[in-house]
């Protein structure tokens, strides 16, 4: 088993009276962890949202229904509770009649489970996000993380991935989540058709990471509006197949802020989308990868470890740039992400305009401490 990092956040939520939220992709192992942490509590009345009687009793805020329901439990457990319609009304009517039950609600969608736990419990909710398996999370030694790398560069670090034991099983699990799960909310909330100009969207990011993104290029190339281009990017952001950067700005007019740079949540995926495994040595995107694994590792590490942190990249319109810019109550620190050992220094005009941020090369000597800060070298 692999014990994942936010348990005991949302033990400790959830026992402050908090109605606890955690959002994250399908297969990123939600039920899994909710299963585990029924295991070590007692009274636990679970139940899953897709579940026809559960959902019907769970619409109905009325006493005389859910009296009986909840009767004799102190834990109430829901997986899947965007199935679930109105089910902020139903959890506010419960935490105000019974404030010693604790509530602790999954779903695979931030659009509808945010929108319905969030509006009606406004100050007593906590929402936390469950991404694929961070490098944090592993029990690996340094040399054991460093021989391993090659394979989370190219199949990532959802659960099952993790846990097969051949190449050819990996990429099964990773071609059933792309073409099974992986648009399964974006399709029901939009009740789209035709997955496939997603499909086609995701395939022009997979070769654009790290890059300036043209809405209007994405548009062009795939013959709609650039308003449909950001809207599905949206809709791509809130079910946790992609994240996206804005560029930084604050002294200088030449700085370049116009639009986001966009990276997958998961490098498997990100392989999938485009349907290539090869190692690394055969392949000419291995700066990307890198790229997208140093970004993605640093903002799950970010989110766990609850890091009052702003995330940004930094251009100038000269095409002076940084990879990723951290903004911590207005101490900034730069990172620049080389997958080779080649140096550089950080841009004379970003130290003159930032003279008190720091900058530091992540590189594959130096990445574990960067994305797993309780890493120690042995």
């Amino acid at each position: 088993m692999i014990k994942r990092l936010i348990e005991k956040t949302i033990l400790a939520e959830m026992e402050k009276g908090f109605v606890v939220g955690l959002f994250g992709a399908r297969r990123t192992g939600k039920t899994f962890l909710m299963n585990y942490l029924k295991e070590q509590l007692n009274n636990v009345l679970y139940v899953q949202g897709d579940n026809f009687d559960v959902a019907e009793i769970l619409t109905q805020p009325r006493l005389s229904i859910l009296e009986p329901f909840l009767k004799g439990y102190r834990y109430l457990f829901i997986d899947e509770g965007q199935e679930i319609q109105g089910i902020g009304k139903t959890l506010k009517l419960i935490a105000d009649t019974w404030p010693g039950l604790k509530i602790f609600v999954t779903g695979s969608s931030a659009l509808d489970l945010r929108n319905f736990i969030g509006e009606p419990l406004v100050g007593r909710s906590k929402s936390f996000h469950l991404f694929p398996i961070a490098q944090e999370e592993l029990t690996e030694s340094f040399h054991e993380a460093k021989s391993r790398l090659d394979q989370k560069l190219i199949f990532g670090g959802y659960p099952q991935v993790i846990n097969a034991e051949s190449t050819e099983e990996k990429i099964s699990i990773l071609s059933s989540i792309r073409n099974g799960y992986l648009l399964k909310d974006l399709l029901m909330l939009d009740r789209i058709k035709d997955p496939v100009f997603i499909h086609s969207l995701l395939r022009l990011l997979a070769y654009q990471i790290g890059n300036d993104i043209s809405y209007s290029e994405l548009a062009s190339n795939l013959k709609v509006s650039h308003h449909t281009v950001q809207r599905y990017l949206h809709l791509l952001e809130q079910t946790f197949v992609i994240f996206s950067i804005p560029g930084f700005s604050r002294n200088l007019r030449k700085e370049y802020s116009k639009s986001p740079r966009y990276f997958f949540w998961d490098n498997g995926i990100r392989n999938a989308i485009i349907n290539n495994y090869s190692t690394l040595n055969a392949r000419n995107d291995a700066g990307k990868l890198w790229e997208n694994f140093c970004q993605s590792e640093r903002m799950k590490s970010n989110h766990y470890h609850g890091r009052d942190v702003s995330s940004f990249f930094w251009r100038t319109y000269d095409q002076k740039e940084i990879d990723l810019i951290e903004d911590s109550m207005g101490v900034l620190a730069a990172f620049e992400f080389k997958w080779g050992n080649k140096q550089a220094k950080p841009p004379q005009s970003f130290m003159q305009a930032y003279p008190k941020s720091s900058y530091e090369i992540i590189n594959q000597d130096n990445y574990l401490s960067f994305i797993s800060p309780t890493f120690t070298k042995t």
